[in-house]
């Protein structure tokens, strides 16, 4: 009777579990369906609660007020860029100290962080072109593999990725023109080097009569093996860079820390001689650790390049 009366108790805790599972698969499912961004999640959320719309985390007015200045934000920050964002911080930093040199250190620092993001982005860029040299060799090899003439290999692959010099190069393919000068036009870019060997080996083979699709191939590998020593190599300095950053931004923790004990350190730092004095010493040997370290990897890198 025992045994029993604990197995029908046991009963319903068995269904809750079996429910539990299935409405979890259904979710995971659900969140997989095609729709709009977020849509999936949408659907999972509707289904774990039995068909109710979710509940915002602020309610009655204040649920509005939140979505507006969350919409003000993102549509500023999608405007100004990252850049845009150091005269904001210098304002705050010039509210809570009471003084104006927070607010002329945010707009020195813009042209400085735009200078620094616009050349990330060229370096994405290049890397991004390293990329399309590296398929569109194999791809032209492969192309050639399969019965094509190189220009009408060329032309089946296109150029993507490498903007007007990509389409001189077309139109040399496709009309006859000079298609080894042109994708040496084209390897003038930053990251389009790889288009150089290119050139070469589309030269040797139509004055020689050398397989093109083999020197493709070992152009491909090469830049291939390039790229992969150099990913390996960046990241072997992410460890050193970290511990950089990390360095950088103890003195922010140590104000932060300040204020808590109510020691009022932007006070001290912007409105006393003796602040000014080492404001501006710790800018200058934060600045010199920052250069140090980056000469640090630019040389490491430059060497692994060699």
């Amino acid at each position: 009777m025992t045994a029993a009366g604990a197995q029908a108790g046991a009963q319903p805790e068995v269904v809750y579990a079996g429910s539990l599972c299935a409405a979890m698969v259904c979710a995971r499912a659900m969140s997989r369906l095609p729709g709009r961004p977020g849509e999936g999640l949408r659907r999972a959320r509707l289904l774990c609660s039995d068909g109710a719309e979710p509940v915002s985390r602020w309610g009655g007015p204040a649920a509005g007020a939140v979505e507006t200045v969350a919409r003000t934000v993102r549509g500023f920050g999608a405007r100004v860029g990252p850049a845009g964002w150091c005269p904001v911080g210098g304002a705050l930093l010039a509210l809570l100290g009471e003084s104006v040199l927070p607010l002329l250190a945010g707009a020195v620092a813009v042209p400085l962080l735009g200078r620094r993001l616009r050349a990330r982005e060229r370096r994405r860029a290049g890397a991004a072109r390293e990329a399309a040299v590296i398929a569109l060799c194999s791809a032209v090899a492969g192309e050639l593999r399969a019965g094509r003439t190189p220009e009408r290999a060329l032309l089946a692959t296109g150029m993507p990725g490498f903007g007007d010099t990509g389409a001189v190069v077309l139109a040399a393919a496709r009309f006859g023109g000079d298609v080894p000068g042109a994708l040496r036009q084209a390897a003038r870019q930053k990251g389009a080097e790889g288009l150089g060997g290119m050139a070469a080996c589309w030269q040797v083979a139509v004055d020689g009569g050398a397989g093109l699709a083999d020197g493709l191939d070992r152009v491909a590998g090469s830049l291939r093996a390039e790229r992969d020593r150099r990913e390996e190599l960046r990241a072997q300095l992410a460890g050193p860079r970290s511990t950089a950053l990390v360095l950088a931004l103890l003195p922010l923790f140590g104000l932060l820390l300040g204020g808590a004990m109510g020691a009022r350190p932007l006070h001290v730092l912007l409105h006393s001689p003796a602040g000014w004095v080492c404001l501006a010493g710790a800018g200058l040997l934060e600045w010199a650790g920052l250069a140090w370290v980056s000469t640090i990897v630019r040389r490491a890198e430059e060497g692994g390049r060699r």
